[in-house]
């Protein structure tokens, strides 16, 4: 006997209304207070969208189904709030697995949606099954198939609460289509009851006290702020406790805005493509305070050599991520925000570290970020500082994967929090626009700029028909050298210029592109006419398409070969 139950009187009792399970999610959406969602439909979850035509819930209907993710993905970045996404059953949910495998390890709060068979003949291969647990089980932060319509409110709250609370993470429920039709009473004021889910938001004490003695000591400290800071909100503590302690910042590629990239103390981006001065910090460090990044591969290059001398410090509110690639001394697992508070709250003694900040300052004047100027041809790198200019680097920025992320990342600087949307993890090409139509979406007032290769673009190029449907007035920029640009740079570097499948030679005209969707294009090849096309694109109420044709063997530099270290950077003043 359960001694905990209870027990409910008749004038306790609730009078719940019966709801169909395609009732029930409309509703809990509802109760989430969601907006917007992107999606697809087809047999399996036809009473879901029957049942949405008159929610008021806004749906936006992809024109497949990774971009209705990828969409979910730039507004859960932008906003902070979930993405939510609805689609069939068998491909409709195979062609999802890539954002999901994408927004997991961003650590991107999404709520998904996919369509089952029946449950009387789930595993019997029957028209448009998939195993959508067995897909998503390694690539969601949790997974659902819903087995009872009873259990429908439940899960639904649960959803919404785990891929936005501790590591923010994509959750999917599986719905199978006779439990979209059943009914039940719908009850959504039930308490969570998730005992296996209690993420650790407070740092303990007495790690947050070793912390600050750890910085009392220090002649040579560096924070690497990730994506963790964002998610914690807490960028403007990071600028205090900087500033409080004066101790230099770098920051991953998903990290950029949680620090303002024009403070004294900032050292540019970290890793492969970052600045000689963000890696020599880390290189020479003797205490690195890593808050909200996971040391990933492309920051670390090769562990043996990766902070060699420093005492680590790891702030994360994932307690698996700790120590998982690099040796921690100082574990605090909570919540960056919180972290951060306690430290300021500490106030302690600062290091000498006064010599240690004024070498890094001569680094970056001795080494800035470069390229060589030409009047016949334009300059990629040129091109992001341009658009930076007409946006009076307010824009909120989205990027594929490749070139032309990385001169985004290392010329357009980032002031403000969430301004840059990019895969980071899993580098997914196709993602960048309509992740800007997501980021639109969650900022209708802000200018969305879409930078993406002719490569990537031509990926998801088809969502070109929700600009045109809604006037959405992101723009599109196409940074155009007529290759896989990254995949070319490697090939030359390291493969003896043997191009294997890198080059485009046959692409389509992307202002017919536009203009066929009802756009307006533009088409670019002259250096001085790139400023008064950007202001012309930015004075449009619209959407707009420009193909700038960019020199076509640029490269990204600085560059540390892959496993490598910055003793092994190359590129890194002009030759």
């Amino acid at each position: 006997m359960n001694t905990k139950v209870k027990k409910v009187e008749k004038s306790e009792a609730k009078t719940l209304q019966k709801l169909t399970g395609a009732e029930m999610v409309i509703e809990a959406l509802r109760r989430e207070n969601v907006e917007v969602m992107f999606g697809y439909p087809g047999g399996a979850v036809l009473k879901i969208y029957d049942a949405l035509y008159d929610s008021g819930i806004r749906h936006m209907l992809a024109r497949h189904e990774q971009g209705a993710i990828h969409a979910a993905e730039g507004y859960a970045r932008v906003s902070g709030k979930p993405g939510v996404v609805l689609v069939t059953s068998g491909p409709g949910a195979t062609n999802i697995v890539t954002g999901l495998a994408d927004a997991m390890i961003d650590s991107l709060p999404l709520v998904v949606l996919t369509g089952q068979v029946g449950t009387d003949v789930i595993g019997s291969d029957a028209f448009q099954e998939a195993d959508v647990m067995g897909l998503t089980i390694p690539i969601t932060k949790h997974n659902y198939q819903v087995r009872d319509v009873k259990d429908l409110p439940r899960i639904m709250k649960e959803a919404f609460h785990i891929a936005t609370t501790g590591r923010p993470g994509p959750v999917l429920i599986d719905l199978p289509k006779d439990i979209v039709l059943d009914e039940a009473e719908f009850d959504y004021d039930q308490e969570l009851d998730l005992p296996g889910y209690q993420p650790t938001i407070k740092p303990n004490h007495l790690q947050i006290r070793k912390l600050v003695e750890a910085v009392s000591h220090a002649k040579k400290p560096v924070i690497l702020a990730g994506a963790g800071v964002l998610f914690g909100k807490a960028h403007a503590e990071l600028k205090e406790y900087a500033e409080q302690q004066q101790i230099p910042v770098t920051t991953t590629l998903l990290g950029l805005g949680s620090f303002p990239g024009d403070h004294e103390l900032f050292l540019g981006m970290a890793g492969m493509h970052g600045t000689y001065t963000a890696n020599q910090a880390l290189y020479d460090c003797d205490l690195l305070i890593s808050i909200g990044a996971r040391f990933d591969d492309r920051v670390t290059g090769d562990l043996k050599k990766f902070a060699p001398n420093a005492i680590v410090a790891h702030i994360d509110i994932d307690p698996a991520e700790i120590g998982k690639n690099v040796e921690t001394q100082i574990p605090v697992v909570s919540d960056s925000g919180e972290a951060l508070k306690a430290l300021i709250a500490e106030n302690g003694a600062k290091g000498e570290n006064a010599v240690w900040c004024a070498e890094l300052q001569q680094l970056k004047e001795e080494y800035p970020l470069w390229y060589v100027e030409d009047e016949n041809v334009i300059k990629p790198q040129k091109l992001i500082e341009q658009i930076h200019k007409v946006t009076n680097g307010d824009a909120v920025v989205t990027t594929d994967v490749g070139q032309h992320q990385m001169w985004a990342a290392q010329f357009y600087s980032f002031n403000k929090p969430h301004r840059l949307v990019t895969s980071g993890g899993l580098g997914t090409m196709g993602f960048g626009f309509p992740a800007a139509i997501g980021a639109q979406f969650a900022e209708p007032d802000k200018k969305v700029v879409c930078i993406v290769g002719d490569g990537g673009f031509q990926m998801t190029l088809q969502e070109l028909g929700l600009l045109q449907e809604f006037n959405i007035p992101v723009k599109v920029i196409i940074l155009n050298n007529g290759s896989l640009g990254m995949v070319r740079q490697w090939q030359e570097l390291f493969y003896n210029e043997r191009y294997s499948s890198s080059l485009l030679p046959v692409q389509p005209d992307f202002v017919k592109l536009a203009d066929a969707y009802g756009i307006k294009g533009m088409k670019i090849d002259n250096p001085d006419h790139v400023e008064e096309a950007l202001k012309e694109a930015m004075e449009i109420n619209g959407p707009v398409l420009i193909d700038f044709r960019i020199a076509p063997k640029e490269k990204v530099y600085p560059m540390i070969p892959s496993g490598k270290s910055v003793l092994d950077i190359v590129g890194v003043k002009p030759e």
